[in-house]
């Protein structure tokens, strides 16, 4: 009796800690969403608009453009396989501080990249980068995962969307400071400014106390915290990993190298005409890029709120192979590369809410950190796929054999959703006594969990 009673008061603090009980959620956690997006909306120019830099530097130096996206490819790594370190950090201080840290290494990475004269430099402001956006995301993912665990989805994607469409403002002032005033005062000026912003608004995180969020009635959630050790011994993590990387991989090669491709295609100065004004066909590919990645990642983690994440996998990914496919048969044609690269990228962001809202479903959030920094560290692994991309294209003479690739890993994500990750998250939950009645509610040990809202 008392090993029973032991193990209930275990159970009970679990879900205290990783749901809080089914008490009503504070107002004051949409403020730290807002507060998460606005940090990840500063650290989002490293990313993406460093496709504007590569040309200009690679003008000013003499350098292969392989050489040059290796700076990438360092950042994203760097970023992505310092996440579970960020996240054991996060987990054990809280957010605040970590993203102040971070909001101090992007402004000095861009500050170095303003100086720099040499790949080495270059490569320098990649390391420093990759630690401050990773530390600035890593955190505010996690934040929104452990306020929202009954609107996973919907949070991780707002928070992921600040960073996948925080260039929509400044994209064209870059781009304008760039041929106006050089890539170097570009660099300077926006390092500065993004700096800044991620200090100021930092000092407003905090975590959630026990007691201030619910679960979600809609999707099957863990009513215990796994340990970082305990989710690499389940096989839905490796699914998941292995998901995560294939579908990553296109889009993460599609902005770094949409200047080179459309360079490459011979649309990259050719005018879109919009009736009310004319813009080249990158630039324009470039802003709705920005905003089809913010719209999808709110948008399907909204959706696999209320169909589950499962289904939302394989409606997305199958779109993002498709639209994969359909780059590398009609992107000669500059509406056809505008609309088709915005329809790629609008099947692609929502990778880092659905596989963020999933990994929180299936191991809790009181070690979410760990875990889902070493799940994102899938990031890292496509981005050295990113300079083999080049190598390929120069090979081949064509794009389109990069592309096709891209869509098979996509497509063959979407199938493992429905046919390997589907039966194997039913499994997990069903073993912690989770599991789905004919209705789509949660049932928990044979008793229906009413809606918390």
């Amino acid at each position: 009796m008392s090993a029973r009673m032991e193990e209930g008061r275990s159970m009970s603090d679990t879900t205290d800690a990783s749901a809080g009980g089914q008490g009503n959620p504070p107002n004051t956690r949409w403020i730290q969403l807002a507060v998460g997006v606005a940090c990840m909306v500063a650290a989002s120019n490293i990313q993406y608009s460093w496709t504007l830099f590569v040309p200009e530097i690679q003008q000013a130096h003499g350098w292969t453009r392989a050489a040059i996206q290796t700076a990438f490819t360092i950042f994203v790594v760097v970023q992505t396989w310092g996440t579970p370190i960020v996240g054991h950090f996060v987990d054990r201080h809280g957010p605040r501080v970590v993203v102040l840290i971070g909001g101090l290494f992007v402004g000095l990475a861009w500050l170095v990249n303003s100086y720099a004269t040499s790949l080495s430099g270059f490569y320098l402001g990649s390391v420093l980068g990759g630690i401050g956006v990773g530390a600035v995301y890593a955190t505010c993912i996690n934040n929104a995962l452990k306020w929202f665990p009954d609107r996973r989805g919907l949070a991780a994607g707002l928070t992921a969307a600040g960073y996948g469409s925080g260039t929509i403002l400044t994209i064209m002032p870059i781009a304008s400071m760039i041929h106006n005033s050089g890539y170097q005062q570009a660099f300077f000026t926006f390092g500065l400014i993004q700096g800044a912003a991620i200090l100021l608004v930092a000092g407003f995180l905090k975590a959630p106390k026990a007691g201030e969020t619910v679960f979600s009635d809609q999707v099957a959630q863990s009513r215990r915290d796994y340990t970082l050790g305990e989710a690499l011994r389940t096989p839905v993590f490796w699914v998941m990993l292995a998901m995560f990387t294939g579908t990553v991989t296109g889009g993460l090669m599609a902005v770094a190298q949409l200047g080179v491709i459309a360079e490459d295609l011979g649309v990259r100065e050719m005018p879109v005409n919009m009736y009310f004004f004319t813009m080249a066909a990158l630039p324009m590919a470039l802003m709705m890029d920005r905003v089809m990645n913010g719209i999808s990642r709110p948008l399907f983690g909204w959706i696999s709120d209320h169909i589950g994440r499962e289904k939302t996998m394989f409606i997305a990914f199958s779109i993002e192979g498709l639209g994969i496919l359909a780059l590398g048969t009609f992107g000669h044609n500059p509406w056809a590369f505008v609309i088709l690269s915005g329809i790629v990228f609008l099947a692609w962001g929502e990778v880092y809410s659905l596989f963020s809202a999933t990994a929180g479903d299936a191991f809790g959030t009181k070690h979410i950190g760990k875990i889902y920094g070493v799940l994102y560290c899938a990031k890292g692994m496509a981005a050295l796929l990113v300079p083999i991309g080049n190598l390929i294209m120069e090979a081949t003479g064509t794009w389109a054999t990069v592309l096709y690739m891209m869509a098979a890993m996509d497509i063959s994500a979407a199938l493992a959703a429905i046919f390997i990750l589907r039966p194997l998250m039913k499994k997990h939950h069903a073993q912690n006594g989770v599991v789905l009645d004919d209705r789509g509610k949660v049932v928990v040990e044979d008793g229906l969990i009413p809606a918390q809202r």
